[in-house]
């Protein structure tokens, strides 16, 4: 990596490099020429510099000793109703990690010495949260964690960004994971982004896909430009490193007989130093998401008027589902963004999902490809969403959606 150098002596204080760069990333200040964060690299500073006071510097980077890293840290949020369920998905996904990681190893010692050892890479979870915190800690044990590191202490019941993340560094400090898993919630996107930088660390949000190399990278995949392409993110020269995984992408970490540990960790005063004063908290009545609901059923742009969702509607409500849309119909005003399918809404993984007018964008099929059944319904046979659909209807949903309706209740009623 390079960066823009200033000789400070050099420099005759001029104002052209100032003048020229089209991103306002150079100012003088106290007879000095600042460089800023709006610096985009174009380089017309050095080009128009006129005593070449202004160079490029390639950066040494450090590397960090990767043997000194070992195993994967799984933040386990909680609720007020307990644990949230995307931790015990990140279970599941460490513990596919960890057999992938001991698999290459292997085989890599195999081809030196003619044996495999294995290297047990260990599984960790840690839950920050109030007095009870230690007895929710119980359940984790049940999915095969190593060590569950609980932080638990009446000032931690509710969250403070900047307190959670110097519980968090304590931890990490302490245990040292090569990999920190977080839930992209509404908590997990606020913590993870400032863990990373406590660390000087990367991060990669919402990944799909994790993988890992036999020299612990792991490997970060995600949907990038729109969906249009997966990027492949690694980071090779620190630790730990951080992804965050929306909630129902991953598979759920079976139950095993529990041989872990329950390890208590001192919450110090320092740790509880905020800028934050919660004033009062107050419980909202928790609506069922669409990512929790077993039936859905999809309206998309093949839906012509607002008043014809109610049709829709009714057939989400005689199989016992929710409504969800498609991002067009959201941006129309016709649904609210929480019932939104695809990269921009939410993640879904039912057992029935019925599409009604959709085509099947890259960014819609992210959100729910993995439902167990898709029945498709679409006028267009080139439909996208068919090459993904466990059923497929190619007719007018203004004529299978009433006919559907239809069938349910007398299912029912007979």
């Amino acid at each position: 990596m390079v960066s823009l150098h200033i000789n400070q002596e050099q420099c005759i204080l001029c104002g052209q490099c100032v003048e020229k760069c089209p991103f306002g990333a150079l100012e003088i200040k106290d007879n000095k020429l600042e460089l800023n964060a709006s610096c985009k690299m174009c380089k017309l500073c050095i080009k128009n510099c006129p005593v070449d006071a202004i160079t490029l510097v390639e950066e040494v980077k450090e590397t960090v000793d990767k043997d000194a890293w070992k195993g994967i840290m799984v933040f386990m949020e909680q609720e007020e109703t307990g644990i949230h369920p995307v931790g015990f998905e990140l279970i599941g996904e460490a513990k596919k990690l960890s057999a992938k990681l001991e698999a290459l190893t292997s085989k890599t010692e195999e081809a030196v010495d003619g044996q495999a050892n294995g290297i047990t890479y260990p599984i960790y979870a840690v839950l920050i949260g109030g007095e009870s915190a230690t007895e929710q800690a119980k359940e984790i044990l049940n999915y095969g964690v190593e060590k569950v590191f609980v932080y638990a202490h009446k000032d931690l019941q509710n969250f403070r960004g900047d307190v959670y993340t110097n519980v968090m560094e304590d931890c990490i400090n302490n245990v040292k994971p090569s990999i920190v898993l977080v839930g992209a919630t509404s908590l997990g996107r606020s913590l993870a982004p400032s863990c990373a930088t406590r660390f000087r660390t990367g991060l990669t949000a919402d990944c799909t896909v994790l993988e890992i190399k036999e020299n612990t990278d792991l490997v970060q995949i995600r949907p990038a430009f729109g969906g249009n392409i997966m990027a492949q993110i690694l980071t090779t020269n620190t630790r730990p490193q951080f992804a965050t995984v929306r909630y129902k992408v991953m598979d759920v970490a079976e139950k095993v007989e529990s041989t872990g540990e329950i390890i208590s960790c001192q919450v110090t005063d320092e740790m509880l130093v905020s800028g934050m004063e919660v004033l009062a908290t107050e419980m909202i009545e928790k609506n069922k998401g669409i990512e929790e609901e077993e039936v859905l059923v999809v309206a998309g742009r093949g839906v012509k008027k607002q008043e014809d969702m109610a049709m829709l509607q009714e057939l989400a409500e005689v199989l016992g589902g929710q409504l969800a849309t498609t991002r067009p119909l959201v941006e129309k005003g016709w649904n609210d963004v929480t019932k939104q399918i695809g990269l921009s809404g939410r993640t879904v993984k039912p057992k029935l999902i019925i599409t009604c007018g959709v085509s099947g964008s890259v960014q819609f099929a992210a959100g729910m490809d993995g439902s167990e059944c898709i029945v498709a319904i679409n006028t267009d046979k080139e439909a996208p969403i068919f090459k993904i659909a466990s059923y497929c209807i190619v007719d007018d949903l203004y004529g299978v959606v009433p006919a559907l309706i239809a069938a349910v209740k007398e299912k029912k009623n007979g």
